[in-house]
């Protein structure tokens, strides 16, 4: 059944997108366009009314239903408290979730837009405030059947699936294993104590869009339990002087709405190497999607796993400069001041 499923899923046609669309009578005149999404397969459809609706087709076995509908309470709770996302639409008995040919898919308004580029500073900061408001949202609900954003979930689980799965050539794999577990051990330690909410968890520019009321959250796929500051370190991205300055934007916008713990900001650079063995392991998973190897088509090779091993080397040397400059009489607060 779930082979019948991935091939049904790999191979939507635009007769079977429009049925799903249409089941409860919304008729569409047969115009639309494919959006980006590589985890799942969406749509813009145009109705017959002139107005547009977005049809997520979620990719099958990677959430279960509660999972899917964790992220739709999120995006409704925001949507309630007026923060601007794109929440699902109600389908026929009731639920935000339907499936068609066993594929489950919502469906979404088409809100327009432009994706951003830079920000100015008075951006940021509006950024800063909407990100406050998002987490104090996420912070009043749990999603208990989401994954918790920790390093075993993100560095431990997927390295031992690269592994049962003979992903990585022999060359590579013991130093990939050896150089992520290390990390795993040092960074563990940092997450002790830390609160986890839910969050946005791919909080980056690709996710946000300029609209003529203001900015826009979008693709919740990603909402986790996990720290604040995996949202914010997605946005600031970089290590360099304008990256900190656009932190200190962020921030300052941020604690106009609320306050945001400060000591949290020693895990950006954990958080960016979970995220760098996570996203080798998402490839890897979806290696039998024709997308992925047209996508990624040095994925695999001898090469492209040696230089993930020396990246990682990189990014434990700068987690420990993390951890030392935590250590130091004067903590973390001027750690982003060093220009790590």
């Amino acid at each position: 059944m779930a082979d019948d499923r991935a091939d049904f899923f790999y191979s939507l046609t635009p007769e079977r997108v429009l049925d799903a669309v249409e089941l409860d009578g919304r008729r569409c005149t047969g115009r639309f366009i494919v959006l980006n999404s590589y985890e799942n397969r969406v749509y813009q459809l145009e109705l017959s009314d002139e107005s547009y609706v977005v049809a997520k087709f979620y990719r099958p076995g990677r959430w279960s239903d509660d999972a899917i509908l964790d992220e739709h309470d999120f995006l409704l709770d925001l949507q309630d408290a007026e923060v601007p996302v794109a929440a699902p639409m109600e389908l026929p008995g009731g639920s935000t979730l339907s499936d068609i040919g066993g594929i489950r898919f919502s469906l979404f308004p088409r809100i327009g837009g432009r994706a951003p580029e830079e920000m100015n500073d008075e951006q940021l900061r509006q950024l800063g405030r909407l990100l406050a408001r998002l987490h104090g949202v996420g912070g009043k609900e749990e999603a208990e059947h989401r994954p918790e954003m920790t390093p075993q979930t993100y560095i431990g689980n997927n390295l031992q699936w690269v592994l049962d799965h003979d992903m990585i050539p022999s060359g590579p794999r013991e130093p990939y294993a050896d150089i992520a577990r290390r990390i795993q051990d040092r960074i563990t330690p940092l997450f002790e104590g830390v609160e986890f909410q839910r969050i946005h968890g791919d909080c980056h520019l690709g996710n946000l869009l300029w609209t003529p009321s203001g900015l826009v959250f979008l693709d919740f796929d990603d909402m986790v339990m996990g720290p604040p500051a995996q949202d914010l370190w997605l946005m600031v991205g970089g290590r360099d002087a304008w990256a900190q300055r656009r932190l200190q934007l962020l921030l300052e916008g941020y604690e106009s709405m609320m306050p945001f713990a400060r000591g949290t900001l020693k895990l950006f650079e954990p958080l960016r190497a979970m995220r760098m063995v996570h996203w080798a392991a998402w490839i890897a998973r979806r290696w039998q999607d024709p997308a992925f190897p047209m996508a990624f088509p040095t994925f695999g090779t001898r090469g492209w796993w040696e230089t993930e091993v020396s990246e990682l080397h990189r990014q434990l040397a700068r987690i420990d400069e993390v951890i030392a400059q935590y250590a130091a009489p004067t903590g973390f607060s001027n750690a982003w001041n060093t220009g790590f």
